[in-house]
């Protein structure tokens, strides 16, 4: 399985418009993070895990020329805004685009991208395939998906665990039964959004706390914010196994 980090940041991410502190003005590659998202390559199955604003970038940067699913984690327009480029793979493809996620996550889309549904496609436009799960593990052909239930504040979010690799972002709260799923993953993936406490994000003191207890081979740290600093700065202090992602990074299992 290769894992691709699309982006590791925020919408109060680097650049940030008008800011002058260092992580904003760095020339750092690593300093510069799109909107959160990851693309997995099992060999058999190509997915990623939410398309935000950066999504057309980050795909043709990575130079990814198949899609066989879209899974949403939420729906906060960072993480859902660049749906509409999926398209691109529908005319490649020559079929609807499958999209996963939950309930609520699933109606949203229907009214933000209602252009999309209505019984008479002007030509086009994207084609998607609206997919319900619930929190129960379901399967992408013959890939098993295990749903990590956690929660954004008062936001119910999906993680999601294929294999070894576990994937969790925008969350401050992670329940027993999901800790529970995540035993014996071997490289965790789980947001760290700043130093500074926050009201519905881990800080890295917190996302430090939920990596010692689940104990994964290698954890790598997303949904950064300017407000983290200096990857170069934040890969230095952080301990062995635990480390800042950056876009475009690649790792196998």
């Amino acid at each position: 399985m290769k894992i691709t980090f699309l982006g590791t940041g925020t919408s109060q991410g680097v650049p940030v418009i008008g800011c002058t502190c260092e992580t904003c003005r760095s020339l750092d590659y690593r300093d510069k993070r799109l909107r959160t998202s990851v693309h997995i390559d099992t060999g058999g199955q190509s997915l990623v895990i939410d398309t935000g604003p950066d999504f057309r970038q980050q795909m043709l940067r990575e130079n990814v020329r198949h899609l066989d699913a879209v899974l949403f984690t939420h729906g906060h327009k960072d993480h859902t805004a660049g749906l509409d480029d999926v398209r691109a793979y529908n005319f490649l493809q020559g079929v609807d685009m499958p999209v996963y996620g939950h309930e609520q996550v699933l109606e949203q889309l229907t009214r933000e991208y209602a252009y999309a549904f209505e019984p008479h496609r002007y030509p086009g436009i994207p084609r998607l395939q609206l997919i319900t799960i619930t929190d129960q593990p379901f399967t992408l052909s013959d890939l098993r998906i295990v749903p990590l239930p956690v929660k954004h504040l008062n936001i119910a979010v999906f993680g999601y665990r294929i294999g070894d690799f576990s994937y969790i972002t925008d969350a401050n709260q992670i329940p027993a039964e999901t800790i529970a799923r995540l035993q014996g993953t071997k490289v965790l993936v789980l947001n760290a959004l700043q130093r500074e406490k926050h009201v519905s994000h881990f800080n890295l003191e917190e996302a430090m706390a939920i990596a010692t207890q689940i104990g994964a081979e290698r954890t790598y740290f997303t949904h950064l914010s300017h407000r983290m600093g200096l990857h170069k700065a934040l890969e230095a202090e952080l301990p062995s196994g635990i480390l800042p992602a950056y876009d475009g990074l690649t790792v196998t299992l």
